[in-house]
Order: structure tokens, then sequence, then C-alpha cells
């Protein structure tokens, strides 16, 4: 009678699985087809980063939507190709990465994560940008946070198209320097609010352009760079005091413990 009763049990417990099982598969028929039958009543555009940095509008994305995809809205939402969408929003120069997805209400949305950008270069009348990975793009009509100037003769080839791109070879090695430089100024706040531009001269050397006072700096080559903010703090903490504001036109700090100024 023992044995009777947990073979009866097992019965039981097999018949109720597989009436669970059922009922899962028929939910999910029944969820795969309100999926296919629910129609795109809207698309709902997010650009992060907006308050800073406004590279990106809502219409601007909507505008990719429709020219290089087409129309989503009457649409079921199970034929939308949400990682063709992501492709060709990720192909617009100033976006870094993009999300889309449906909601059981029909809705699409959208989530843009724009560039951020860490300088801003100005070259034969043009002007473009660089993240801290090595990417420059183009600036439009969208407005940017503060960030460094860099003129004069930068050795970079912007795309002839107008979109942005990954610097390589010697390019991206030279960038990568001043890349090093810029960020050594935003983590130590004091450069990061003093310094305002930097010139590349004709043969290579940056020299920065603080907010105030006469000085220009010569830094040479973006290499040492500790040391050579090193040697800057010191014309400020110990040159200045002792000679006087605006005396110096140019402070050389491209040599080893050593300051000329002129």
């Amino acid at each position: 009678m023992k044995t009777g009763r947990n073979i009866t049990g097992t019965v039981l417990g097999a018949c109720v699985a597989a009436v669970i099982l059922v009922c899962l598969c028929v939910s999910a028929g029944i969820s795969s087809a309100n999926r296919s039958a629910t129609l795109c009543s809207g698309m709902e555009i997010g650009i992060r980063d907006s308050t800073e940095n406004r590279f990106v509008t809502a219409e601007d994305v909507a505008g990719y939507v429709t020219k290089e995809y087409g129309k989503t809205v009457g649409i079921p939402i199970g034929e939308i190709d949400l990682k063709k969408l992501e492709s060709i929003l990720d192909s617009q120069s100033a976006v870094l990465k993009s999300e889309a997805y449906c909601t059981k209400d029909g809705v699409l949305h959208i989530e843009i994560t724009q560039r951020k950008p860490i300088m801003r270069f100005q070259k034969n009348g043009q002007s473009f940008y660089a993240d801290a990975n090595g990417y420059v793009f183009p600036i439009k009509d969208g407005k940017a946070g503060y960030v460094i100037v860099i003129d004069g003769n930068i050795p970079l080839k912007t795309d002839a198209a107008g979109k942005g791109k990954e610097v390589t070879g010697r390019e991206r090695e030279w960038l990568g320097r001043v890349t090093e430089t810029v960020l050594y100024m935003e983590r130590h706040k004091v450069w990061d609010r003093n310094i305002v531009q930097i010139h590349v001269s004709d043969n290579g050397d940056l020299v920065l352009v603080p907010r105030e006072g006469k000085e220009r700096f010569i830094f040479g080559k973006p290499c040492n760079i500790g040391e050579k903010f090193a040697l800057m703090e010191k014309y400020y903490t110990a040159i200045v005091p002792a000679k006087g504001k605006d005396r110096y036109r140019t402070v050389d700090v491209r040599y080893r413990n050593q300051i000329v100024c002129k």
C-alpha cells in the first residue's frame, strides 16, 4: 500500500507539472501573439548628459530614424528591428551608445548617450572635438560644456565627409600624448581652471596660455608632463612673488629642473 501511494503521488505530480507547462506555453504564445499584434503607437527619445553637452537632440534622433530606417509608428512592434535601429544611431558621430526597446503599450523607446569631449581643435577654419578614447568628431550646431581649445599646427586630419573617426598611427600617438596632458590638468583642478588654450607651434611644441597674465608657457612636446607642471607651479610660487606679476612674456619649462624666463 505504501508503494501504491508513492506511485499515485508521482503520477499526480507529473500531471500537475504537465498542466503547468501547458499553461506556460499558452501564456507565452498569447504574449508573443500580443506582441506581434501590438502596433507601435509612438516614439519616446531620451538624451543623457543633455544639460552639459547638446550635440544630439530628440529631433535629430527622430530624423535619423525616419531617414535611415523608415517608418516605425503603425508597424507591429515585433517587426521593428531594434538592432538595426541601434546600429544606425551608433554610426552618428556624436553618439557614443544607443539603446532601443519597445514596451507593451506599443511605445518605441530610444536612449542616447552622447560622446564626452575633453578638448576642441581649431584648424584651417574648422572646429572639431576629441574624446578621451581618441575619437574625433566635427562640430555641427550643438554645444558642449567648457573644454580647452587647441589651435595651431595640429597633426590631425578630419574626415572629408564630415564624419567622426578614431585616429590611428602617428595621429593617435600624438593625440594620446595631448590627451594625457589635458587629463592631467583635469585631475589637478588649478590647471584646469587657469589654462584656457594650447597652441601647437610649427615645430610641434605646445604653448600653454593662462586665463590671466601675459606669460606664455613653452611646454615643449607632451612628455614629462608632471615635471613640467611642477616647474610651472614653482614659477607662480617662487618667481612671481620675487619678480612681480607680468614681468615675463615667456616661461620655458622644456628643460629638466630649469625655468627660463624671458
